[in-house]
């Protein structure tokens, strides 16, 4: 049976080092970056009489929901979707779609995916979707259902420096593929070669997150 309930999105990963203290996720570092899209963004949902926080975490469970499917390709797991509505389940269906539309006539050698990481060095810790062999070349990919934005380079970036922390070789490239949920939307595929930009932009925030956490008022 499914439920006439949306379903929210997942907790968030809690990363730990080898000591067992907590250290940010990519994303929570990545939170602290302005984000002047989001005004306009909910402005307009609201004159639409749309609650923009239901919204997105709609959006979010659906976009869980599609990575989960996708992972589920590597695997061969059975994903669990009773917990969703018949709604989220046919869009996170049609992203997965797109997915296995790109992926036709790729030969994909998976290393790892879904695997979640944390970088002793730089104390964050982070999932990279996949990283492996794209038609012999070693890379990693990045599924978005909500739109890819400048944030990604830094998202990736942070990926990168994450896998090679961790003793495996760094990818020479991230594929981002922007998944639809719906006809509305279009699919789109950016390929990420210089992190030195992202890097540097996410390696600041990773300085800022502790001391900003500090500052009470």
């Amino acid at each position: 049976m499914k439920s006439d309930t949306p379903k929210t999105a997942r907790a968030h990963i809690r990363y730990t080092n080898g000591m067992g203290a907590i250290v940010p996720s990519v994303t929570r570092v990545i939170g602290n970056l302005n984000k002047p899209q989001l005004v306009p963004w909910a402005n307009r949902l609201g004159l639409q009489g749309i609650d923009s926080s239901k919204y997105r975490d709609d959006k979010a469970s659906v976009g869980h929901l599609a990575h989960a499917l996708v992972l589920a390709d590597f695997t061969g797991s059975v994903v669990d979707t009773s917990e969703y509505t018949a709604a989220q389940i046919a869009q996170a269906e049609t992203s997965y779609l797109q997915y296995l539309e790109w992926a036709k006539g790729k030969h994909l050698e998976t290393i790892f995916a879904e695997l979640p990481l944390v970088s002793e060095t730089w104390q964050y810790g982070g999932t990279p979707d996949w990283y492996g062999y794209v038609d012999g070349e070693l890379c990693g990919v990045d599924y978005k259902t909500g739109g890819i934005f400048r944030e990604v380079v830094l998202q990736v970036s942070a990926y990168r420096e994450l896998i090679r922390d961790n003793g495996y070789v760094a990818p020479s490239k991230f594929i981002v593929l922007g998944i639809p949920r719906s006809s509305d939307e279009i699919f789109r595929e950016v390929t990420i070669t210089d992190f030195t930009q992202g890097w540097a932009a996410f390696s600041a925030l990773r300085a800022l997150y502790d001391p900003l956490k500090q500052i009470k008022i």
